[in-house]
């Protein structure tokens, strides 16, 4: 049976560390002093030293103002309609960035997974034509799927090369969260997009050929009664989210259980999960009873360039890839609305 294999990935970020700028504007936004001490706790124990966005900050002091071009002013945030005029240019720009890093050939489909814009005709369409891709390239969008659409976007992957061993499947996650800052300066737990949240985009190459990350079986599953503890709703003013503080709990009671049947029978030495947060890590870490270094990958990237919803694992992916001394059977895990569950198994010889 034909075995697919993600052979390289290429990332890309945009120019602008954002992490202090962001940290600093939405501290001094909260007014009650409770709240504030709970935001700086937040932040403390967020892990995160760098994020980056296309959000150029702007200058000293930002009591009233984030950034240079004063896209994010107190009082006057931006509509859906602003914000999604500028995801069109900048999606196709950083995406690209992945792309021609990756340097992609023969490509028979395209796979384009994100969920922090929407334009028509589509982020696919607009990738063909600027890497010169044959119009007759299949093309396919997942979206609105959240942080774990990356798994979903190898998943189709990896059932078009089976089915078809000559195929080339061209993935391409974009999200720019940057664009979905929501002036709600009272409700701490809205406010961890700006703490947790980064843009990021990921360009990947699965096709027969063995050479990289051999993808093995995929699941998916549902932790019940857990529906409305990750929501992603379109409103006047951007992609409004709902993290609830209970996603961590919910999913370190949950694996103990039913995490055993979802792990291959080669145990994993190596664990690519979704870097949503230090929290979603010390979940999964402790709910599966994994020594302390199994997801350093994921701390990594999450260290590095925080939460950048679906593009994030591939990061992960990515720095296994770059790892020469990283080998053997692994699994690749990440949670999204529903409370959803995707996994995948793979190996690096």
């Amino acid at each position: 049976m034909t075995q697919a294999w993600i052979n390289r990935i290429a990332t890309a970020v945009p120019p602008h560390d954002i992490h202090a700028a962001f940290v600093e504007f939405g501290r001094d936004a909260v007014a009650d002093w409770h709240k504030r001490m709970l935001f700086d706790r937040m932040a403390s124990l967020a892990d995160i030293e760098h994020r980056y966005a296309i959000i150029e900050p702007g200058p000293l002091p930002r009591d009233r103002v984030l950034d240079a071009a004063g896209f994010y002013r107190r009082g006057a945030f931006p509509s859906t309609a602003a914000r999604m005029a500028l995801y069109e240019p900048h999606a196709l720009d950083l995406a690209m960035r992945a792309v021609n890093r990756l340097e992609p050939d023969g490509v028979t489909h395209l796979i384009v997974a994100s969920c922090t814009g929407f334009t028509a005709p589509g982020l696919d369409f607009q990738i063909m034509r600027a890497a010169g891709l044959p119009d007759s390239t299949q093309r396919t969008i997942v979206g609105f799927m959240g942080c774990f659409a990356a798994v979903n976007a190898l998943k189709l992957a990896d059932q078009i090369v089976r089915a078809d061993p000559a195929s080339r499947v061209l993935v391409v996650n974009l999200e720019l969260c940057s664009l979905h800052l929501q002036e709600d300066f009272q409700n701490v737990p809205k406010m961890l997009s700006f703490l947790l949240f980064g843009d990021g985009a990921s360009a990947a190459l699965i096709t027969a050929h063995p050479t990289g990350l051999a993808l093995g079986r995929f699941q998916a599953t549902i932790i019940p009664r857990s529906h409305d503890l990750i929501t992603w709703t379109i409103g006047d003013q951007g992609f409004e989210m709902h993290l609830s503080g209970q996603v961590p709990g919910r999913i370190r009671r949950w694996l103990p259980e039913h995490g055993p049947g979802l792990i291959p029978s080669d145990e994993p030495d190596l664990w690519a999960v979704h870097a949503g947060g230090r929290s979603i890590l010390d979940a999964v870490q402790q709910g599966l009873h994994l020594p302390p270094d199994a997801l350093r990958y994921s701390r990594e990237i999450l260290r590095d360039y925080g939460n950048m919803s679906s593009a994030t694992l591939m990061f992960v992916l990515e720095r296994i890839l770059a790892d020469k001394d990283a080998s053997g059977p692994g699994m690749g895990m990440a949670f999204g609305p529903g409370l959803s569950v995707e996994t995948f198994a793979f190996n690096r010889p």
